[in-house]
């Protein structure tokens, strides 16, 4: 570390987050690999080094003896002024070197709200933000991750995206890389190339067509560029890569403990979760090889925790299995165990005290509506009666808090829908009158609502959004009817969540408008800290794009849309039959009970989920 570097961290909240040299790290010797990956995460470094995926891959880039990933995260506010004070460029963590010096700069991006820090780093760093700008095999920036399924608003800063699990397309993306380097190709030369490996979109092989009214109008491929890319996925995860070795974070991080994933994809079909959708087909890790991975990484990280993960860790068929062998492991060692994602129609007196044996903690439940007819137009799956049966053997157990979240803005919605959460906050609290056995305490439910963002592959997809406006009166009506002391309200602010929708369903155009917002000091914008609204409208004002056309204008079902060319495995046409059941107040059973085909099943060599 450079001596002015030094001089600087004392100055700063945190130092810990720049300095690297924690246990676990991979060093590498710069003369001895022949890659090197500057692996950046898009926000703070307690939350990119909570991020599974990116624990993932810089283990699976590292695991190549000739390739060498070191970690970056974008830096706080103290310490980017510093930076840009004293002209220091943004480093990696592991050798300290500037990200500028780098073969390759990969990013990975789960929230459109990150994409202002995405083009900071690269600006921070001294790097051209425009592809077009980086001439040269130096500096290849490419990007993955859930925002990657409509990648068009980054498209003139990243040289080309990945599309699904990155575990075996990064080796082949490296592999091409290599090859590329050592034959002394043109960048062209090697973005076509990369381009035919499955789950590549290169955007400079695509050219958008617009109408005159705005809507995109076709999309012009140059010869050699696949029509369709379809998203990666890893076939059997028992023998997929998994990091049972891990970096120690040196200061506090949002999730400090061992974490480990059980599943991949969803069997429920909420028609507004993204996740649900392109994280399909699922998959599982057998019972034994979970324990393995959990009893190692509890022993190489010295944590005391672990959370078996998924997108709902109660559907996982082996989960008795697992924490029967679990259980009395942790037990024995002190250590605890927790279980997000737990379902109010599958949960159990049983399954709340096996794996919350050590401490009681809050009950987390989403039931996303306040009626019933609102949670079948989203496919919730999710009867009232499940949900109070659940909240009456949480309180017969001892248990005194509740948090609860609910979507305002949902298609179909109206205001008796939204008199409805209240009503449901005011049934769990007689319930707790009868059933609750910790008096001492009293009950506490914390109750949140969020703003509706229609996101791209998904059965809502077309949606409009409600208007700022509007849902700040839904909120406001749902407040006035919320008459309990031990409720605490909280909803959203609009403001990001509408940036949020222009931004999931947005197109090229959106480029400039974040160029524009970042070079006027936008940056940070998950953090209420940083956040500024004023910049994003003064930048869609200066560039003349209408935040609207991608919100409360909704989309056409015939009408070409920017992500398209994105393939996640459920096809349009299951796509369109479910907003029309959901307009029709019609559930479509989970996978469980039948396959509803919605082709995710194409993407598996053997045909078939397993649910």
């Amino acid at each position: 570390m450079t001596d002015r570097k030094q001089r600087l961290l004392p100055t700063v909240q945190k130092p810990a987050r720049y300095t690297g040299g924690e246990w676990g790290e991979v060093q590498k010797e710069k003369e001895q690999v022949n890659i090197r990956v500057a692996f950046c995460f898009p926000d703070t470094y307690e939350i990119g080094m909570s991020n599974l995926g990116m624990r993932i891959l810089y283990g699976v880039m590292n695991e190549q003896p000739d390739v060498w990933c070191e970690r970056v995260f974008a830096p706080w506010g103290d310490m980017e002024a510093a930076m840009r004070r004293e002209a220091l460029p943004l480093w990696a963590l592991e050798s300290q070197d500037p990200v500028k010096d780098f073969d390759m700069i990969a990013f990975t991006i789960g929230y459109e709200m990150a994409y202002s820090n995405v083009l900071n780093m690269l600006d921070l760093a001294g790097v051209p933000l425009h592809a077009s700008e980086r001439t040269g095999l130096k500096n290849i920036v490419f990007a993955g991750g859930v925002c990657t399924f409509n990648p068009e608003p980054l498209a003139d800063f990243v040289d080309f995206f990945s599309l699904g699990e990155g575990e075996e397309s990064t080796v082949e993306i490296l592999n091409v890389y290599r090859r590329a380097k050592a034959e002394n190709w043109s960048k062209e030369r090697f973005l076509r190339e990369v381009a035919n490996v499955p789950g590549m979109y290169v955007p400079s092989l695509y050219t958008p067509v617009y109408e005159p009214d705005g809507r995109l109008k076709e999309i012009v491929r140059s010869e050699g560029a696949p029509e369709v890319v379809t998203k990666r996925i890893v076939q059997n995860l028992d023998t997929a890569y998994f990091p049972t070795k891990m970096v120690v974070p040196s200061t506090e991080i949002v999730h400090d403990r061992a974490n480990l994933e059980v599943f991949r994809g969803c069997i429920r079909g909420c028609r507004f979760c993204q996740a649900g959708f392109s994280c399909r087909p699922v998959r599982r890790k057998s019972p034994d090889v979970l324990y393995r991975q959990a009893t190692q990484l509890l022993e190489n990280s010295g944590n005391n925790e672990i959370t078996l993960s998924s997108l709902s860790t109660s559907d996982y068929k082996g989960l008795r299995e697992l924490t029967d062998a679990l259980i009395p492991y942790c037990e024995a060692h002190k250590y605890s165990m927790s279980v997000p994602s737990l379902r109010a129609d599958n949960f159990s007196r049983e399954l709340m005290e096996r794996v919350q044996a050590v401490r009681k903690s809050g009950l987390t439940f989403a039931p996303e509506a306040g009626t019933q007819r609102l949670r079948d137009v989203i496919n919730k799956n999710l009867q009232e009666e499940e949900i109070l049966s659940t909240c009456a053997i949480a309180f017969a157990g001892g248990w005194s808090h509740v948090k609860l979240y609910f979507m305002l803005g949902l298609p179909t919605e109206t205001d008796e829908d939204v008199l409805g959460i209240a009503e449901l906050v005011y049934k769990i609290i007689q319930l707790w009158k009868e059933k609750g056995v910790n008096r001492k305490r009293g009950l506490s439910i914390r109750l949140a609502t969020a703003y509706f963002v229609p996101k791209p592959h998904t059965p809502f997809q077309w949606e409009k959004q409600i208007t700022p406006q509007e849902y700040l009166r839904r909120c406001k009506l749902l407040k006035e009817h919320l008459y309990s002391k031990c409720v605490e309200y909280d909803y959203h602010s609009p403001d990001l969540s509408r940036l949020e929708a222009v931004f999931a369903r947005g197109d090229r155009r959106l480029g400039p408008v974040i160029e524009e917002a970042v070079r006027s000091g936008a940056r940070l914008d998950g953090w209420d800290e940083y956040f500024r609204y004023d910049l994003w409208l003064e930048a869609f004002a200066k560039c003349s794009v209408d935040p609207d056309f991608y919100t409360v204008r909704g989309y056409g079902e015939e009408e070409l849309l920017p992500w398209d060319m994105m393939d996640v495995g459920v096809s349009k046409a299951f796509l369109r039959r479910e907003r029309r059941r959901a307009y029709a107040d019609s559930v479509t059973p989970d996978c469980r009970h039948g396959c509803a085909g919605c082709g995710a099943n194409t993407l598996l060599k053997e045909a078939r989920c397993d649910d």
